[in-house]
């Protein structure tokens, strides 16, 4: 029996997801809210922790595809009512993947300084951000674990699994965060900017050994890797392969984006962290409904059921567009009260209200854009997302951010220039989804 996409399924797949999606972020954000209210060198500690995380979010992206690769082929073969023939495909590919991870923390941990020194890290700022990049980068391999793990989940049309994964370790982490950057007097020492790093670090081995526990309870997966290598790995290779080359377009932006603004000095550095954290926590909101877009797309596609197919891009685009908006409501109610949520130096919240209303105003173009990233990925047209990414960011995003940099226009060059970009990521894939499947519609 075909699958037919109602509000209902829709809503059932994006809430949870959603939830969970929020949950990546949050650690980045509560790291960022509890250091930037310690009492010594507040500025400095915020930026330290942007500076750091962005580069260690520039490593989860990177190498975090696999979940959005495992999620396609699962669900595509469930479509195709072939899920029997994929079982051994995941724990191959989470092999590989963790391999990786090892590899990675051995070659970036002895060189922390040269790598925070790259993006305009210096003094105090530069003590801070390795520090904290030292520590929280033992997090990778759980934390790439736990988003294969989910990839899994949302391939069998399950996010609520995901979702209480998420819960539970963001709950932990803010609770580890107040404990370790503060201290608890008697018991546990203030550890400032190295105890963000280790609540995090805590919270992402807890939520990996979870996703393992509930796999293999929950689900006829093994994690256990047997040969021979599964047919589909070549197919799941170059699917990561694509998706690892547009997040390094993807973070060749981002770089851009906190390379010039810690150019600017610690307040504009600092500002920015605070912005970038919002538009990220905007991004992972929406991605609830860019997971339904994946999760359903892949079955869908896997069915050859076109029409619903097309029905359901169109329902996305509503759910988009109202998301995109109530953030935007939402953010221009609380206008002043989230820039004080995250400090309270005056030098940093002028140059964050200057700009705040631009990352408000880009919310429903970002959502529209997350949304069709998200059904690509469901279709495994991970080329087309490669090809549309380098274009947005080289041809677009680069350009512009220079351009305006040279008119001293400081954070509006940065965030003018991610508006841009959003656009130019956006809009080409609606055209190439309807281009194609539309007239499938009619055969």
């Amino acid at each position: 029996m075909k699958t037919k996409v109602t509000t209902s399924l829709v809503n059932k797949l994006a809430i949870p997801a959603l939830i969970a999606g929020v949950a990546e972020p949050l650690l980045s954000i509560t790291d960022t809210a509890v250091v930037g209210n310690v009492d010594i060198n507040a500025t400095e500690a915020l930026a330290a922790v942007g500076i750091a995380g962005a580069f260690i979010s520039m490593l989860v992206w990177v190498f975090g595809q696999t979940r959005s690769a495992i999620s396609s082929l699962v669900s595509q073969y469930l479509g195709a009512n072939k899920l029997e023939e994929i079982k051994t495909l995941p724990a191959q590919a989470i092999g590989i993947i963790l391999l990786i991870s090892f590899v990675v923390i051995g070659i970036s941990y002895p060189f922390a300084e040269y790598i925070m020194h790259f993006y305009n890290a210096e003094g105090i700022i530069l003590d801070y951000s390795s520090a904290y990049f030292q520590i929280r980068i033992f997090g990778l391999p759980f934390t790439l674990l736990t988003f294969a793990i989910f990839g899994v989940f949302r391939g069998l049309q399950n996010t609520y699994i995901p979702m209480v994964i998420a819960i539970l370790g963001t709950l932990l982490n803010i609770v580890l965060d107040l404990a370790f950057v503060y201290g608890i007097e008697g018991f546990i020492p203030a550890m400032h900017v190295e105890g963000a790093a280790y609540a995090s670090l805590v919270s992402q081995g807890f939520m990996a050994v979870l996703s393992v526990i509930l796999l293999l309870k929950k689900t006829q997966i093994p994690l256990k890797i047997t040969l021979p290598i599964h047919n589909e790995l070549p197919k799941l290779a170059v699917m990561i392969l694509n998706l690892i080359i547009r997040t390094i377009a993807l973070n060749v932006a981002l770089y851009f984006g906190i390379s010039f603004a810690a150019k600017y000095g610690p307040a504009h550095n600092a500002a920015y962290t605070v912005l970038l954290n919002i538009w990220l926590f905007g991004a992972f909101i929406i991605d609830g409904y860019s997971s339904a877009g994946n999760i359903l797309s892949g079955k869908l596609y896997g069915e050859e059921n076109y029409v619903e197919l097309v029905k359901l891009s169109q329902r996305l685009i509503r759910y988009a567009i109202i998301v995109g908006l109530v953030m935007l409501i939402i953010g221009g109610i609380l206008y002043f009260p989230i820039g004080r949520i995250f400090t309270k130096e005056t030098a940093v919240l002028n140059e964050f209200y200057a700009v705040f209303w631009l990352v408000l105003a880009m919310q429903p173009i970002c959502a529209i854009a997350f949304i069709f990233d998200g059904m690509f990925k469901g279709l495994g047209k991970m080329a087309m997302l490669r090809n549309v990414l380098l274009v947005s960011t080289f041809a677009v995003f680069v350009p512009t951010i220079f351009l305006l940099d040279w008119f001293d226009l400081k954070l509006y060059a940065v965030w003018i220039a991610f508006t841009l970009w959003m656009i130019a990521r956006g809009f080409p894939l609606i055209y190439f989804f309807r281009k194609e499947f539309v007239p499938k519609t009619k055969s």
